[in-house]
């Protein structure tokens, strides 16, 4: 069997959106990019080279100054070099979602035991926008309608990497969890969905309190990574 790695990079260089998008509508693909796919490729070969199972983060799909950019969900380009260690010529400013999200890596003891434990990813592996803006999936009746096919094939591919099915994070509360939790009853992905106040969210409406929601988010990963405990 294939390394996680392995079976993440194939997923992305293969990745496409099957569908016709409505005309004020368009799909952000970076790993079209060569020089971003090999960020990837460098990103995966160096944290998920091996077979461990581990409990994955779901978020919606990716922005135009995160993932959009770097092709790493919640990984703005500052934090692709300053935290990750991977080189790169990319430019862009901080992201309020990757800025929350490599705290809580830092409060795991960094980006090596997070991703050891850990995968991140986006409902849509790809992200979209509407007037050049970042555009939710599920903000258009009909982008959704088109994009819950590859939004269903696209979990069960990554789910192949190597998921714990046991429980996975939604990286939200409102619409997100609201969406996911219905996938999740039609398909069963995972046993349990336990969701997580939105980083963005955080970091935009809840600043003063992130040393807060930092804390929160790593006691509730950590009781995602003990079985025993996984259903209390």
């Amino acid at each position: 069997m294939s390394a996680f790695a392995d079976k993440a990079i194939a997923f992305f260089q293969s990745l496409r959106f099957p569908a016709r998008l409505p005309k004020s509508i368009a799909v952000m693909n970076p790993y079209q990019d060569e020089a971003i796919f090999q960020i990837v490729k460098t990103f995966f070969q160096r944290f998920y080279a091996d077979e461990n199972p581990r409990v994955f983060l779901w978020g919606v799909n990716p922005g135009r100054f995160g993932g959009g950019v770097t092709g790493i969900p919640f990984t703005d380009p500052f934090a692709l070099s300053h935290v990750l260690g991977i080189e790169h010529r990319l430019s862009g400013k901080r992201e309020l979602s990757s800025e929350f999200i490599y705290q809580v890596v830092e409060k795991w003891g960094g980006a090596k035991r997070f991703y050891s434990q850990f995968y991140v990813n986006s409902l849509s592996p790809l992200g979209f926008t509407r007037l050049g803006k970042n555009y939710n999936f599920y903000d258009d009746p009909r982008l959704l309608k088109l994009a819950e096919p590859f939004v269903v094939k696209s979990v069960w591919a990554q789910i192949d990497f190597g998921a714990r099915r046991d429980a996975a994070v939604c990286l939200g509360t409102g619409k997100l969890y609201d969406v996911f939790s219905r996938l999740n009853d039609e398909h069963r992905f995972f046993e349990r969905i336990v969701p997580l106040e939105h980083p963005r969210f955080i970091m935009q409406y809840r600043r003063k309190r992130v040393a807060e929601f930092v804390e929160k988010y790593a006691e509730t990963l950590s009781r995602l990574t003990t079985s025993s405990s996984i259903r209390s």
